[in-house]
Parts: C-alpha cells; sequence; structure tokens
C-alpha cells in the first residue's frame, strides 16, 4: 500500500492487549494508524513504541471520542477502519449484580463502542467506504457463571455489530465483530490471578485448568487476534458484513475432543 492509497485505521483502546496488538499489525499492513484509548501512561508508551499518534480518550466521555474523532480528520482526512477495542472486566454473578459494577462494564464495553460508532459511522457513509471491527467476546455466546455483566455488554456487542452491518451496508461500511476466548493480556492475567485466589492455587495452575478447556490446549498470542482483525479490516473481507467470528481455540468443543 503506497502513501497515496494509506488508508487511515483508528483503534479505540490500544494501550495494551488486543488493541495495541491490532495498531502493530494494521501498520505492518500499510495502514496510516492512531491509536487512543486510556490510561495514559500504558498508551504514550505504545504510541512511542509504535511510532503513531495517539490520543488519550475515555469512551464514556461522547466529548472526547468526538474530539479525538475530529483531530484524525483534521490530520488524516479519513477513517477508512475504526477498530474497538476498549473493554473491561469485572467477575459477578447474576444474583450479587452490583448496579455501578453492571453500569460501568455496560458503559465502556458496550457504550464505548456504541459512541465511537455513533462518531464514525457518518464518516463512513459519506466516504461510501468503511470498516468496523469490534471487539466482542465468546462470552457472547457461552457465558460463564461469573462473568453475568462483562458477557451482556459483550452479547449486546454482537447485536449491536448486526444492526449496524445491516443499516449501513447499502453505504458501502462493513461491520463486524471478533469474539476471542482466553488470550494472554494483562486482562487475563488479572483474571488468573483471581481465579489462582478463588481456588487456592498457583496462578500457573489456575492457567492449566483453564487452557485444558481449549481444544488447542493454550491461550491466544493478542497477534493472533490482530490477525483476524486485519482480515475483517481489509479487501480480502469485502463480503463479510454482520459476522461474529470466535477466535478461542476451540474451547467451545468439548475438552476430551482434544488429543493428548
Amino acid at each position: 500500500m503506497n502513501n497515496k492509497e494509506q488508508k487511515v485505521a483508528l483503534v479505540m483502546g490500544a494501550a495494551s492487549g488486543i488493541g495495541a496488538a491490532t495498531a502493530e499489525r494494521l501498520i505492518a499492513d500499510g495502514y496510516k494508524v492512531v491509536i487512543a484509548g486510556l490510561p495514559a501512561d500504558a498508551l504514550q508508551l505504545t504510541a512511542e513504541r509504535l511510532n503513531v499518534t495517539g490520543f488519550v480518550c475515555n469512551v464514556c466521555d461522547q466529548n472526547q471520542v468526538e474530539s479525538v474523532v475530529h483531530d484524525v480528520l483534521t490530520h488524516c482526512g479519513s477513517i477508512d477502519v475504526l477498530v474497538n477495542a476498549a473493554g473491561i472486566l469485572v467477575n459477578d454473578a447474576v444474583a450479587d449484580i452490583e448496579d455501578d459494577v453492571w453500569q460501568r462494564q455496560m458503559d465502556i464495553n458496550l457504550m464505548g463502542a456504541m459512541r465511537v460508532m455513533r462518531a464514525v459511522l457518518p464518516v463512513m457513509v459519506q466516504q461510501r467506504n468503511g470498516s468496523v471491527v469490534n471487539i466482542a467476546s465468546v462470552a457472547a455466546f457461552n457465558a460463564g457463571a461469573d462473568i453475568a455483566s462483562y458477557a451482556a455488554s459483550k452479547a449486546g456487542l454482537v447485536a449491536l455489530t448486526r444492526s449496524a452491518a445491516s443499516k449501513y451496508g447499502g453505504h458501502g461500511v462493513r461491520v463486524n465483530a471478533v469474539c476471542p476466548g482466553w488470550v494472554d493480556t494483562p486482562m487475563s492475567r488479572k483474571e488468573m490471578a483471581d481465579l489462582a485466589v478463588e481456588f487456592e492455587c498457583t496462578v500457573p495452575d489456575a492457567v492449566e485448568r483453564t487452557v485444558a478447556r481449549v481444544a488447542l490446549g493454550r491461550m491466544a498470542s493478542p497477534f493472533e487476534v490482530a490477525a483476524v482483525c486485519s482480515f475483517l479490516a481489509g479487501s480480502d473481507a469485502s463480503f463479510v458484513t454482520g459476522a461474529a467470528i470466535v477466535v478461542d481455540g476451540g474451547a467451545r468443543v468439548p475438552a476430551s475432543a482434544r488429543s493428548n
């Protein structure tokens, strides 16, 4: 992709994890990448490492979201790809859900993506071209017992993705979701530490118990998820929209199906 044809990708939630890996992959693919998210210090380190522009942005604040979109358009002229990777996970069970925990996960995981799409989709419609990739979760389809709020937020994100795909496909805009399983990110490392406390075991033992349920017998690298995001963003996926692609290493198949 030469500079004349270089497309612009905005990656939200790119301070670390899947967002940072996807930004790195899109740079390798030839995109002009801009990243945004929190926390500010981690975002700055990622921006410096990747040599890209980074904007501190809280997706719960519509004014901040619109400011980032405005600045990207001012400096880059277009937004051809949007990746929504901002998200948090707080464990809870349905009977124990606290309103503020539920609301925070909805506000970031679901409404955050909605706010960014609400700001970017009119741009893509005007361009009559664009690709949105939302990072949902396999939990949208296989909700664990203790991730009720998180799973609900990610199921909502899949539904939002499909609605947007239906609405804006005729304008040349594709909208898809990637639904990862266990990925080696700061979020999953914290969850492994929490599981170790719950099961009174070591963190490596918690990891081993977790990946035993995965057909491939391991967690994913963030770059393996980024590769799927790259596919959905690009022209090879030109007839793919409204999809929710599960990237879970076969965690939804019986563990007994895995050869040892």
